[in-house]
Formats: C-alpha cells, sequence, structure tokens
C-alpha cells in the first residue's frame, strides 16, 4: 500500500504526520487489496480571520475508488471524520459485493 500525505499551503508537523499515518495502516483491516491512499491536508481561509481545517482521503482499490472530505476546526478531527467515512465506503460495497 502506497501511502501520500500532501500539506497543502503549509508544513504538517511530523506529529500529525504520524497520526495519520497510524490510522491509515488500520485500512488493511477493511480490504486487503488497497493499492494506493492519497491525504490531503488543507487550510481553507474563506472568511477573514477563522481558519477551517480541511482532510481528503482518497482510496484507490481494484476497480473502485472511495472519496471522502471534511472539514473541521483541527486536521485530527477533520482526517477522523474522512477516515469513518471512507471506512463506511469500504464496508458497504464489500457487503453490496457480498450479497
Amino acid at each position: 500500500m502506497n501511502v501520500i500525505i500532501q500539506a497543502v499551503h503549509f508544513d504538517a508537523d511530523v506529529k500529525l504526520t504520524e497520526y495519520v499515518t497510524k490510522k491509515i495502516k488500520k485500512l488493511d483491516t477493511f480490504h486487503g487489496q488497497i493499492i494506493k491512499v492519497e491525504v490531503f491536508l488543507k487550510l481553507d481561509n474563506v472568511i477573514h480571520t477563522i481558519k477551517d481545517k480541511i482532510a481528503e482521503v482518497n482510496v484507490h482499490v481494484p476497480k473502485y475508488q472511495f472519496f471522502s472530505k471534511c472539514c473541521s476546526k483541527s486536521f485530527e478531527e477533520s482526517f477522523d471524520d474522512a477516515f469513518e467515512s471512507v471506512i463506511n465506503q469500504i464496508k458497504r460495497k464489500k457487503d453490496k459485493l457480498a450479497a
């Protein structure tokens, strides 16, 4: 599994990248044929001083691609929400294929 973590318009600290990497390793329990995982961490400053943190998770498996984008006040919370959404998508697809 190839993992790509990109911080857009800022430098992510080591603690944040380790947190994301540790969580992504758990994806193997839900799908055994993951080819690539892309995580994009972005700052969104639509309003002048308030900066929302956006996390996008893109998971590539043979024949399918799962994507989720979430926004909150911290990168950890945004990533957790997007990660849970991708896990739910993978579970639903596996259940549909098994039925």
